[in-house]
């Protein structure tokens, strides 16, 4: 039992530690172009360093000293960077992401075996030799601010730090008094923090010494760019008086309730602010009400649900046939309870759904690092623009599509930006743009992925089609055509070879692994302007209502998401064009794909009767499956086939209808991207 809560517990921490890690690589990401400006807000600063330093804490704890040990360097570094003893520069940032990088990749290693661990020296003396640069020079600013020396004696070093940066600024420096009750300190002190920090930083909190016994004095300096008067506007106070440092201003003749002597007589209490004053005296209940939940414990809930809505169809069945046959009241009394179930069952399935749904902008937080890294390593200038971050996304989707969307965006940093002197001598700014949108269009989310580089030249995947031998010299090829032979293994229009491919190389993978998902991608270009990879995945793979059809003797599910209405047509509607079948839908052209030919199966239904068509659809693409029967909607948990049979294509998973009966789900995505590009016969 003991093993079991200790790994339980480590399981825990190196969630917690993903998280912090990934918290951290968003505001390194602020830090560093905050860094570019010359603003840096001292408060995200200090976040950085609290993450660092709890991850020091954490790791150690379990017993990590590779994690603990390089945290402790990276805090090191950040209170460094806090004290102003070394410069935010671009070295210091890219040293940052390059520990935070290695971090990553030691939790989630330890996430496979607690044992594994990386070379660290190389990361740690880079960050001590940036430790050991000059630091930067301080002046006789503090000489020069006509402080108390006692004042300045209870002053941290990081204190000192902030009002030399203040006065960098060019902001005004101001102390103000004020003076509270005793019953009710920790709130108005915490009010007038809050106020102060709209206008300026809130450098010091020091209690004064006081004489009246029912209430506490405080002075806190304040760096600011307002007057006077517009401070004490926003306070809207009149128990507390603000002074210039050199001069002297109060609101009023009656002058504040600061009491005794002025300037502190001893050095802070460790709880001088409201945050720690509730601590010790407010609940101990936690702010958080989220907890962490293992996916997998929700997968065998959600498939708990799978077999409740199976029995219940069951159960209805047994129901129709009492109806007939047996007692007709005990039948309905039984339909009521059934609809009963129903509803509560819908709601239970909803909720299990909920849970699973995880917020896209998780994903594209991870792309920013990935975006940085290897535009630094290529010399090329890119910033990231995040739309749709909101949009849910089941939680497995996600994690299945990370790969396939680094791969997208390490390909368009590589193959599709420009250097930042090509871009100036095309007429771009030298900086390029990555942006990562997501939308929500019916029960699809869709992923656009776009960048302003040199597109896709289509004349010169037509000349390396070519010289592979994939198409006869001569040949036109039509946009649509160069798009899928950069779909296709090993195809690339780079003739170099380097670690990362051209925007051909590995994109077989990346539609497979879409395909997989029930998904579909297609590439949009314009030769100077840019590319878009536009990427349709439903919002969830795990219960699902499907068309059930007939092919045959053999049974299929279609996706109901997928599904946009159904048709009968008669035969005397189908044509043939380039050898494929289509009808007239609406002044539109729709092309076919019969089940019985993609999969070799024998057909009841004769060629000169009518058939029947499922009108299925992802973004703007169409295609109708033709069938012999359609047998009606019901609710399916898709089960995976496994590794073994990932290369069984047209087909995303297994469902039991509950009848003691197993059929294949069909993979609309990958039926489509086949079916628009006339290969259907590669099915096998």
């Amino acid at each position: 039992m003991a093993d079991k809560t200790s790994s339980r517990a480590i399981r825990d921490f190196l969630a917690e530690a993903e998280e912090i890690i990934e918290k951290l690589n968003l505001d390194l990401v602020v830090l560093g172009e905050a860094g570019a400006s010359g603003e840096v807000d001292p408060e995200l600063l200090n976040g950085i360093f609290r993450g660092a330093h709890s991850l020091k804490g954490l790791s150690g704890m379990f017993g990590f000293d590779d994690i603990s040990r390089l945290a402790h360097h990276m805090e090191n570094l950040l209170d460094s960077l806090r004290l102003g003893k070394v410069p935010l520069g671009p070295v210091l940032v890219e040293v940052l992401f390059d520990a935070l990088e290695i971090l990553m990749r030691l939790v989630h290693g330890k996430g496979e075996n607690e044992e594994f661990t990386l070379e660290l020296e190389p990361m740690l003396a880079r960050i001590d030799a940036v430790l050991g640069g000059s630091p930067t020079d301080k002046s006789d600013i503090l000489a020069r601010l006509q402080l108390d020396p006692s004042v300045l004696g209870v002053l941290t070093e990081y204190e000192e730090h902030r009002l030399i940066e203040n006065c960098r600024k060019g902001r005004r420096l101001l102390r103000i008094r004020a003076s509270f009750s005793l019953s009710s300190f920790d709130q108005d002190l915490a009010e007038v923090t809050e106020l102060l920090k709209k206008q300026g930083e809130v450098i010091s909190t020091l209690p004064c010494a006081g004489e009246v016994a029912d209430r506490i004095g405080f002075q806190l300096l304040y760096g600011t760019g307002a007057t006077d008067a517009e401070v004490m506007t926003r306070l809207g106070r009149d128990d507390l008086a603000v002074e210039a440092l050199g001069e002297s201003f109060t609101t009023s003749a009656a002058a504040p309730a600061v009491v005794g002597g002025s300037e502190p007589t001893a050095p802070p209490p460790p709880l001088e602010g409201s945050e720690s004053q509730d601590a010790g005296s407010a609940s101990l209940r936690s702010i958080s009400r989220t907890v962490r939940v293992d996916i997998d414990k929700l997968d065998t809930l959600m498939n708990v649900v799978g077999e409740l809505v199976l029995a219940k169809a069951q159960v209805a069945s047994v129901v129709e046939k009492l109806r007939s046959n047996g007692d007709p009241e005990l039948a309905m009394e039984l339909q009521k309870g059934i609809r009963t179930l129903e509803r509560r069952l819908g709601d239970l399935q909803k909720g299990v759904m909920e849970v699973r749904m995880v917020p896209i902008g998780q994903l594209f937080e991870k792309m920013v690092r990935i975006v940085r890294r290897v535009s630094g390593d290529h010399g090329k200038k890119v910033v990231t623009d995040i739309r749709g971050a909101e949009t849910e996304l089941d939680k497995l989707i996600m994690e299945d599509l990370s790969d396939p969307l680094m791969h997208i965006i390490r390909n368009a940093i590589d193959h599709g930006i420009e250097s930042p002197a090509e871009r100036e001598s095309a007429g771009k700014p030298p900086t390029a743009r990555i942006s990562l949108e997501a939308s929500q269009k019916g029960n699809h989310v869709v992923i656009e992925v776009r960048d302003d580089g040199r597109g896709i030249d289509i004349e010169r995947v037509r000349r390396k089609a070519v010289r592979q031998g994939l198409i006869a010299e001569g040949v036109a090829l039509s946009r649509e055509d160069a798009y899928d032979l950069l779909f296709m293994p090993g195809f690339s229009t780079r003739d170099e070879v380097s670690d990362l491919s051209g925007r051909g190389v590995g994109m077989d993978v990346v539609r497979s692994n879409i395909s997989a998902l029930s998904g579909m991608i297609e590439l949009d270009s314009q030769l100077g302007v840019g590319t878009k990879v536009s990427i349709t995945l439903p919002i969830t793979l795990a219960i699902i209502k499907a068309l059930i059809v007939r092919v045959g003797d053999k049974t299929y599910a279609i996706p109901i998401n997928s599904v946009l209405e159904t048709l009968m047509v008669e035969p005397g509607s189908i044509r043939s064009i380039e050898r494929r079948e289509v009808i007239e839908l609406r002044q539109s052209t729709l092309p076919l794909l019969r089940l019985d030919d993609l999969f070799h199966l024998a057909s009841r239904s004769r060629r000169d009767a009518r058939i029947f068509v499922a009108v299925v659809g992802l973004a703007d693409k169409k295609i109708g499956i033709v069938v012999d029967e359609l047998l009606g909607q019901q609710d399916v948990v898709i089960k995976s086939l496994g590794n073994v049979l990932t290369f069984v294509r047209g087909v995303a998973g297994a469902a039991d209808l509950g009848n003691q009966k197993t059929i294949l789900v069909l993979d609309v995505g990958g039926l489509m991207n086949e079916a628009l590009r006339g290969e259907a016969s590669a099915y096998v």
